[in-house]
């Protein structure tokens, strides 16, 4: 068992951030393996995430079961899952720092994807509309980067939010696609070593705060201004993918 207690601090944090992006405050699940990652490995990071993840994914399918577009789910998905099966045959050629500096440069890509105010979803006349191409190429790094750090939300709001979609759509496509993505990735994880008796344990400590995450999203959509509430997160998650990307070149 991890003694470290900045681990834990990070640990916490990770989780109750990824929660409240999973309860209406999308975006912030990227954080997780980045602020993990600065205190333990980043493989072991991310496998401690997936069945936290899973967890969560169980109450996000729930809320929007009804309001997913099954259309947009199965444009990307099968490319995805051959994203995953990519991330688990190239796993093996990288090393921590390696993963280090991948997760670093998907945080600073995220903050500046968002900064530059990513695809708005009234760009419904974009060439990514029902585009097969664009849907195989977003799918695959979808897959790719959710194996490799559960960062796969960038290329697949790309896409789904170029589709004309419904707020409430939009959200459901999302926790629907990523519920069957972690799924998938328990096989190549269990295989890689990433689901292990002392991965298995820590994530066993930290599910009772998935549902704790996810409440108090739903309560700060209600509340918080949430323009203040990005601000902070994506400065944060630049800090973060800063000092992933020095630590793992350096």
């Amino acid at each position: 068992m991890i003694a470290d207690p900045i681990f834990w601090i990070c640990a916490v944090a990770a989780v109750l951030i990824t929660g409240i992006s999973k309860g209406g405050l999308g975006g912030m699940a990227i954080f997780a393996v980045p602020l993990m990652a600065l205190t333990i490995s980043p493989v072991q990071a991310a496998g401690i995430m997936l069945p936290i993840l899973i967890a969560m994914d169980v109450f996000s399918v729930r809320a929007y079961r009804k309001d997913f577009s099954k259309s947009v789910v199965m444009q990307v998905l099968p490319a995805a899952i051959i994203g995953i099966g990519a991330g688990a045959v190239l796993a093996k050629y990288f090393n921590d720092d390696h993963i280090r500096i991948l997760v670093g440069l998907i945080a600073l890509g995220f903050v500046m994807y968002k900064g530059v105010g990513g695809v708005r979803k009234s760009d419904t006349s974009s060439w990514l509309k029902d585009n097969p191409l664009a849907a195989a190429i977003a799918g695959f790094f979808a897959g790719l980067t959710s194996f490799m750090a559960h960062a796969g939300g960038p290329p697949f709001k790309i896409y789904a939010l170029s589709q004309g979609l419904t707020p409430r759509a939009f959200a459901g496509s999302a926790a629907v696609f990523f519920a069957v993505v972690n799924l998938v990735k328990l096989a190549p994880y269990a295989l890689l070593g990433q689901l292990g008796f002392e991965n298995l344990k820590i994530s066993l400590i930290l599910i009772p705060l998935a549902p704790l995450g996810v409440w108090a999203g739903v309560w700060m959509v209600r509340r918080i201004d949430h323009g203040l509430f990005y601000k902070i997160m994506y400065s944060l998650l630049f800090v973060v993918g800063l000092r992933l990307l020095w630590t793992g070149l350096t």
